[in-house]
């Protein structure tokens, strides 16, 4: 073996050299009193570090085509990597309870998940990518048993193992599947065998439409989407609340990445089969995303089917299947990171300075912390497409993507447009609810005048600068879509 292709990786070098420094500081400062503030300082700061080669990065192959990463995977690192740096950020009021003595778990495990993700987006192979998916959904499932002084968390990572464990049984027959009929687990040989042989015999033309649908139902499960959903709003509540922000954010950008990745390269000769199942899929999941977010009452179940909800509009741009479709997607990602976590940032800051996650406690937020009621509003409005924040720019483009290149077939790229728009005047009336509470509800005792901190208001600080700037700087959609069609070519 050639061990000078790990330089080819150096994305994922790098972060495991970050996780290493991490590790051997928790072990030289487990007796400090000041540990977690140190390991979120470094954690930090090290994640910032992990931008510089994420964005310096080019295309490059490793260990005869197993790993594969392209300028626009590069460009989804660097947002996630961005996401990782902000719920690291918005979790230091949390760990200074009582999980502070397990913080070093904490940061290293965070680290072991994007590490996972990053493996997986850069697969180019079944067998690497199934790795990444597993070296994501393992440690995910310990940071959301993190909190070992509530039996919900405990619940909540049940649950989430359990469905975890049988959507890659479910996504590892389908592989097999695919192997039996191909002979190979490369992303490109594959795809040429199946434009062979995907339309002349219809035994392992089957064999193929049955394992590409198997391999999308286990994805599936990772982004939340409908009927693969059951245990998103279980898992949401019960994991603590920067876990949840993390889990709904970062977890679903590299899944949908790659999903789309895997769809375009592998399956590309059998768009036929797969798009209709896709506007199913996607109607499906805006849909029942928010009708069931109306009905909620606990704010992080709330958020957990309005992230199903944003899962559905992430795949609108995979409809496109093109150029357009990656860049809608990458930036629609980048958007949802920063509206999401600023909204789960004040989440955690009410949580934990007297209040709870049920939405009642935010009656009258106005009057006692206008501020924090005000970049709640902001992120809200971000969140349901509301001009002129980033989130309509972001909705925009990925109905672009969704209706372009149809022209053979306009009906029904169109009609799963309208059926988008329609639930976004839905998702307007679920995320007022919120405002209404905070700013028109009347409360006797509201919630009382409280400081951040310097963490929860830098994390607020960044997501607002994203929620504004984002969708007004064409800079960033230009470096994306760049990215996208040198990928592409």
């Amino acid at each position: 073996m050639n061990y000078s292709q790990f330089l080819n990786m150096i994305p994922e070098a790098t972060l495991v050299l970050a996780l290493i420094i991490v590790f051997f500081a928790d072990f030289a400062l487990h007796k400090s009193e000041r540990k977690t503030f140190v390991l979120g300082v470094l954690t930090g700061a090290l994640l910032l570090c992990q931008i510089v080669p994420c964005i310096m990065s080019e295309s490059s192959t490793a260990f005869g085509g197993l790993y594969v990463t392209t300028p626009i995977v590069n460009v989804m690192k660097t947002i996630l990597t961005l996401g990782t740096f902000i719920v690291v950020v918005m979790s230091q009021k949390w760990l200074e309870g009582p999980a502070n003595k397990l913080s070093g778990e904490y940061y290293m495990l965070l680290l072991s998940t994007l590490l996972g993700m990053y493996v997986m987006m850069s697969s180019g192979h079944f067998l690497l990518f199934f790795l990444g998916l597993e070296m994501a959904s393992v440690p995910m499932a310990c940071l959301v048993a993190f909190d070992k002084y509530k039996k919900e968390s405990a619940e909540a990572a049940a649950k989430y193992i359990l469905t975890a464990t049988f959507s890659s049984g479910v996504m590892l027959y389908g592989i097999s599947m695919l192997y039996s009929v191909c002979g190979t687990l490369y992303f490109d040989i594959m795809s040429v065998v199946i434009s062979a042989k995907g339309s002349l015999f219809w035994s392992q033309g089957t064999m193929i439409v049955l394992g590409m649908v198997f391999f999308f139902s286990g994805l599936g499960f990772k982004i939340s989407l409908v009927p693969f959903h059951f245990w998103t709003a279980d898992t949401y509540e019960g994991a603590p609340t920067p876990v949840t922000g993390y889990l709904s954010v970062v977890s679903k950008g590299a899944a949908t990445l790659t999903l789309a990745i895997i769809l375009m390269k592998v399956f590309g000769a059998m768009v036929d089969y797969w798009e209709p199942l896709l506007w199913i899929v996607i109607m499906l999941t805006i849909t029942v995303g928010n009708l069931f977010a109306i009905r909620q009452k606990e704010l992080k179940r709330f958020m957990a089917f309005s992230s199903i909800s944003q899962a559905g509009y992430i795949m609108l741009a995979v409809v496109g299947n093109s150029t357009v479709g990656l860049t809608a997607l990458t930036f629609y990602v980048l958007v949802y990171v920063v509206a999401n976590l600023a909204v789960f940032t004040v989440i955690s800051a009410v949580e934990h300075n007297g209040g709870n996650t049920q939405m009642s406690a935010y009656n009258g937020l106005y009057q006692t912390n206008p501020k924090l009621a005000l970049l709640m509003t902001l992120a809200l409005f971000s969140l349901a497409g509301i001009p002129p924040f980033a989130g309509m720019f972001s909705k925009f483009f990925v109905f672009m993507a969704a209706v372009g290149g149809h022209e053979s077939a306009p009906f029904w790229p169109y009609f799963v447009v309208l059926v988008a728009l329609v639930n976004t005047v839905i998702s307007l009336y679920y995320y007022l609810l919120i405002v209404k509470a905070m700013y028109i509800t009347k409360e006797d005792n509201p919630l009382p005048a409280f400081r951040n901190g310097a963490a929860i208001n830098w994390s607020l600080a960044i997501c607002t600068a994203g929620i504004l700037l984002f969708g007004i700087c064409s800079c960033i959609y230009t470096w994306i879509d760049k990215a996208a069609t040198a990928a592409i070519q």
